[in-house]
């Protein structure tokens, strides 16, 4: 793909970017006035993909579902999390139709998981490597907010480690800088169509000196209802260790993700960067991160030169020998900033030296020490805005990352109830302008099973915020981080009246 055309693609995302932040991130509760021309309301229906959880026979799944409790939302509803390919109780497809052999009648699927009500975490599992990708539908009082998060541990071989991944929808454009096709890499980027058409992808990829050439990156077709996961070293002969991956839909729309698995550092998954921006915020590297790579990429065809700093829990602070970082025009720049937080939590805060160029950017971050290492992705990511969502939290290896890289902020923070037992708590918390904050969070009471977080943006400036699940096996510190933007729950409805005015002549 050329480059006029990449700068042309790069506007139109930035302009779908403004778009919806107008339309979807705001402070204003549901139900609010927006500047008298349009009211919130909850959305009525949430479709999420989920790829293929692991190609490891030892790999265990944990679906977790959950969906915040929304003013104004319809009293009934329902949500389930189906086989890609299976269809639904009530015989709507959801994808291929299944039979029974013997009576030839279509077989009801079932369900990985069903939620019962709004403000209580659903659970379901899977083991092995059969384990399919799955759509899954939210309608009525389930639909605003819905968040699935899938969880897999993997005790042995490539990837080991924990992988987490929260459920996305469906899109025609994707950007992952951090993705590889080094030796000791085997990253897949994994294409989910939920439509009952194909779907045509292109995947590219840049290296350090541009666009690799690819032998089947185009036009690829996503059957219906099906998960296509693409080796990225079958894509090209050359073998690079920061590549960024670009997903262009070409006809209908996709879920796509990255499965990083690294021989020896682990894995985990790797969503996309938000639209390219020119200012960037990646939140919540550990405080015990022992590396930390920053890989960027701007899609244009301008160079970019971006100020580098760090919100770190006493303040901004500019890493040492990396104050700035030059970006060449579609080339992958991989920036090691060691052990940057050097003992306290941090957020990697990205902004225009100059010219605002606009750019996609992840961090690579890694824990532990020799045989012991493991390995999380941070993306680029939105705002928390009026309210994010993070399913699948436990009593133990939880943390929470907040900051406020541009002024004071004040935020809500809800401990859900327990997917077993357990009572709902909340508490709000002040975040000073340029730092981070890992959240003593309020623990339900009672708790049994896992819950969910929802933190909301009371007053003050932009915030952002990831969450790392941490757990311990065979001495190996396996951990996953997911960032916390917006969880599009509601949306403007702009005001309409009658006007009769039209059917006179």
């Amino acid at each position: 793909m050329n480059r006029t055309t990449l700068s042309l693609i790069a506007a139109t995302a930035g302009l779908v970017a403004v778009t919806s932040v107008a339309a979807l991130v705001t402070p204003d509760a549901a139900g609010a006035d927006t500047e008298g021309t349009a009211t919130r309301r909850p959305v009525q229906r949430t479709t999420l993909l989920c790829p293929a959880p692991s190609s490891s026979d030892v790999a265990e799944t944990s679906y977790t579902s959950f969906t915040p409790v929304t003013r104004g939302a319809e009293g009934s509803g329902t949500a389930q999390l189906l086989a890609a390919t299976e269809e639904t109780p009530d015989g709507t497809a959801a994808g291929k139709s299944s039979k029974d052999a013997k009576t030839g009648k279509k077989k009801t699927a079932k369900p990985v998981l069903t939620p019962e009500d709004p403000g209580k975490p659903a659970a379901g599992d899977a083991s092995g490597a059969d384990a399919p990708a799955l759509v899954g539908t939210a309608e009525g009082k389930f639909a605003p907010g819905w968040t699935v998060q899938a969880t897999t541990e993997v005790s042995v071989g490539t990837g080991r480690g924990l992988q987490g991944v929260t459920c996305t929808s469906a899109d025609t454009a994707f950007w992952f800088p951090g993705a590889s096709t080094a030796a000791d890499r085997t990253d897949y980027v994994h294409l989910t169509n939920p439509d009952d058409s194909a779907a045509v992808v292109d995947v590219e990829l840049y290296g350090k000196d541009g666009e690799l050439k690819t032998t089947a990156g185009e036009s690829i077709t996503v059957a219906p209802h099906a998960d296509e996961p693409i080796l990225l070293s079958t894509l090209t002969g050359e073998k690079q260790d920061d590549v960024t991956v670009h997903v262009n839909v070409r006809s209908g729309r996709v879920g796509a993700a990255v499965q990083a698995l690294d021989d020896k550092l682990g894995g985990d998954w790797l969503t996309a960067s938000t639209d390219p921006s020119g200012s960037l915020v990646l939140p919540g590297v550990p405080k015990d991160a022992t590396s930390v790579r920053l890989i960027a990429l701007t899609p244009g065809d301008d160079d970019a030169d971006l100020k580098v700093r760090l919100a770190s829990a006493s303040g901004a602070i500019t890493p040492a020998g990396h104050e700035s970082l030059h970006l060449k025009a579609g080339m992958t720049t991989a920036v090691d900033l060691g052990d940057v937080t050097r003992g306290e939590a941090g957020s990697l805060v990205l902004t225009p030296t100059g010219r605002s160029v606009p750019v996609v950017a992840a961090l690579r971050v890694v824990r532990g020490k020799g045989d012991k290492q493991e390995t999380a992705y941070i993306p680029a990511t939105a705002p928390v805005g009026a309210r994010a969502t993070a399913a699948d939290n436990r009593a133990k290896g939880t943390t929470l990352s907040v900051t406020a890289p541009t002024a004071e902020a004040k935020v809500k923070i809800t401990a859900s109830a327990g997917s077993e037992a357990g009572t709902a708590a909340t508490q709000t918390y002040t975040i000073k302008a340029g730092t981070t904050q890992d959240i003593r969070l309020p623990a339900p009471s009672g708790l049994k099973g896992t819950y969910a977080l929802t933190l909301e943006t009371v007053s003050g400036g932009p915030v952002y915020a990831s969450r790392m699940l941490s757990e311990t096996e065979g001495g190996v510190v396996g951990f996953t981080i997911q960032t916390l933007p917006d969880d599009r729950g509601t949306v403007a409805v702009p005001d309409a009246q009658q006007d009769l005015s039209v059917l006179q002549k």
